[in-house]
């Protein structure tokens, strides 16, 4: 950790504060006309590319005419807690990126003052994230209480479960870094990732934490909270104006911001990818690593925007069974394999390769296994059809048994002679 932290001049802390929020901002817009961009591009449209060049400022309209919309406030709702519903799911978006990495020591320009690509850091850093963004969840379960509406408490309920199944899966996906970094600090695992990038070792750990994060980000195709089909629009159903867009604006915060714990945590953080350091001796230095950090994170943007484009929405059923009975009991044994080999390495008893290909290994087992079909049960055979008249004279149709030729609802209904007239007909002739 640098020594630099909490010992920094109080400007220099608002001026980072202040382009960590503007690069916030304009990443979300960029991230808005991007997805536009590629599911257009995978369902063979156009997508935007009126306003501004290549329809870079379509997102920007968007939101001005989002916020300038009439804001509607429905009658049975709590008007405290749904305006404030929507505010608390976006600050703590915001501030997860308080101890985000995005390079080493630089020269601010025009001064003489160094100071890290980093607001600050914490010897807890990634629990600090944790805990930040479990805070969000408040907002969006508020908002559904809130609201007045059964689709909209379903949807905030539905959230909260969710967010408590995939946030075990996603903190026990982190332990396997902290016992190879030594540290929670995300300065330090950055530090610890000079030589090899975690998600080699651990690749087990990164496509757990890729599966986690989409499911805490209530992205399709976990996008459950908000399924059209079931709850009109979830959560969301009651909001209207600025108030919706603080939402749209936190979700799309929250993906950037999984993304650059998965950047941090996995992929080197800021430094160059391989081989360009090996040949540049600058592209770790400077404000380039802001280059390959950006890079990286919209690599997990793209992969966002793939699986919408691509899955259909999962049942909920399947989703928080998937959940507890396959991510956390795979995560649980992995740490428990991590530590072991952890301990042979470090008393020197294995090889680093033979660690490298065991990991290699375990993560294509765990492909394989997820994408191994299912056996095929049985398909029961069909029932006999019941003939009334086989003995020459009508009988009842047993229990359960439709005859044929007589409409659904006349199950177990007595067949009549032809000719034979009911008792509700005679009856009627009687009349």
């Amino acid at each position: 950790m640098s020594e630099l932290f909490g010992n920094e001049p109080f400007w220099v802390v608002a001026l980072k504060a202040l382009l960590v929020f503007v690069f916030l901002m304009v990443y979300t817009l960029f991230n808005i006309w991007f997805e536009r961009r590629v599911v257009a591009r995978m369902q063979h449209r156009v997508g935007p590319n009126v306003h501004g060049p290549f329809g870079l400022l379509q997102s920007l309209a968007d939101g001005v005419k989002l916020a300038l919309k009439e804001d509607i406030v429905v009658k049975a709702a709590d008007k405290v807690v749904y305006i404030a519903a929507p505010i608390i799911a976006t600050i703590p978006a915001f501030m997860a990126w308080a101890v985000i990495p995005f390079g080493p020591e630089v020269k601010i320009p025009f001064t003489d003052t160094v100071t890290p690509l980093q607001l600050t850091d914490l010897p807890v850093g990634v629990l600090y994230i944790l805990a930040v963004t479990s805070i969000g969840i408040y907002g969006i379960v508020l908002a559904g209480w809130a609201s007045g509406s059964i689709y909209a408490l379903l949807g905030g309920m539905r959230s909260s479960a969710q967010m408590i199944s995939y946030e075990v899966a996603m903190g026990l996906a982190f332990v396997p870094v902290f016992i190879y970094a030594g540290s929670m600090s995300t300065s330090a695992i950055v530090a610890a990732q000079s030589d090899t990038w975690f998600f080699l070792p651990l690749f087990p750990s990164f496509v757990i934490y890729l599966i986690a994060m989409v499911g805490e980000t209530n992205r399709a195709p976990f996008d459950l909270p908000e399924a059209e089909g079931e709850l009109v629009g979830g959560f969301r159903t009651e909001y209207s104006s600025l108030k919706f867009a603080l939402f749209f604006l936190a979700e799309y915060v929250n993906m950037v911001t999984v993304s650059a714990l998965a950047t941090t945590l996995f992929l080197g953080g800021w430094r160059a990818p391989f081989g360009i350091s090996q040949v540049w001796e600058g592209a770790n230095s400077g404000y380039w690593p802001v280059l390959w950090f950006f890079l990286k994170t919209l690599a997990f943007i793209f992969f966002f925007v793939w699986l919408r484009g691509t899955l259909p929405r999962m049942r909920y059923d399947q989703f928080m069974t998937f959940g507890w009975k396959r991510l956390i009991p795979i995560s649980l044994i992995w740490i428990i394999a991590v530590a072991f080999i952890r301990k042979l390495d470090r008393e020197g008893m294995i090889d680093r390769d033979v660690l490298l290909w065991f990991a290699g290994a375990a993560g294509l087992l765990i492909l394989l296994t997820s994408f191994w079909p299912t056996k095929k049960e049985p398909e029961p055979e069909p029932e006999p059809e019941f003939d009334a008249f086989a003995g020459g004279y009508p009988v009842p149709p047993p229990a359960r048994t439709q005859v044929s030729g007589a409409p659904s609802g006349a199950r177990g209904a007595t067949p009549t002679m032809p000719g034979q007239q009911t008792s509700d007909k005679k009856a009627g002739d009687r009349v």
